[in-house]
């Protein structure tokens, strides 16, 4: 299994598309996740992340130029109980909803299936991460095309019990550039989580994201003993 640092994965793409990371930190004490969003299109830039209860949300950063909210404005951030929820897309009011009502992830997850943008039929990306008696386990799920066929979905989620210190799972929407854009492939990749604070790890990941297509960047580090968390959000309109 290739582990790959963090910087080099991030600028082995342009255009990642929406990109979600799950680890442990590197002296296994925190949980950490990071959710970021690029965009090429101007609707798609034209968004901040927004603190929104334990969670964020996407808005229009001018709304006057937001052309089409539909798959642009979500909660990519939601918390239920001792799991944090982090999506690319409307599907974590899904998970959130149906998960309180004791369906599992794989359950809520069914419900859904790609975005609705031919003929890129953008996956669904989805996170979770469930912390309980100074332990943690997570899971990523993607909902994709079936070859670029819109009418077959196929359905891969990826549990991780006990994971290992320094190291976290990333998945992103798209895995190259194209037209149509490809969607990924592959298991989430593997990537090293540096020993460093929530600052450092913000700007080791805003830093090396590409400096025209990157939006917004969230990143989250919870306390595994006792569930505390801290955010930082960064965004580039300002």
């Amino acid at each position: 299994m290739e582990i790959r640092k963090i910087a080099d994965e991030l600028n082995s793409l342009a255009y990642h598309g929406r990109g979600i990371m799950i680890g442990r930190s590197a002296d296994g004490k925190t949980a950490v996740t990071a959710y970021f969003i690029m965009g090429r299109s101007e609707n798609s830039r034209n968004r901040v992340f927004v603190e929104d209860g334990e969670g964020i949300r996407t808005q229009a950063f001018d709304p006057s130029k937001m052309t089409d909210p539909h798959l642009i404005i979500y909660a990519p951030v939601k918390v239920l109980g001792n799991k944090t929820i982090v999506t690319n897309g409307d599907q974590t009011d899904t998970i959130y909803e149906l998960m309180d009502k004791q369906q599992t992830f794989e359950q809520a997850l069914r419900t859904r299936t790609f975005e609705d943008d031919a003929p890129n039929f953008t996956p669904r990306i989805s996170g979770i991460i469930h912390i309980d008696g100074g332990k943690m386990n997570f899971a990523l799920s993607i909902l994709k095309s079936a070859e670029g066929d819109g009418s077959s979905c196929q359905r891969y989620t990826y549990a991780y019990e006990a994971p290992l210190n320094g190291r976290a799972k990333f998945i992103h929407t798209y895995k190259a550039a194209g037209d149509p854009l490809p969607s990924f492939e592959g298991e989430p990749k593997t990537l090293e989580l540096p020993d460093c604070d929530i600052d450092a790890m913000t700007k080791l990941i805003w830093d090396n994201l590409n400096s025209d297509n990157k939006v917004s960047l969230f990143v989250r580090y919870i306390d595994i003993a006792t569930g505390k968390y801290e955010s930082r959000i960064v965004n580039k309109n300002k």
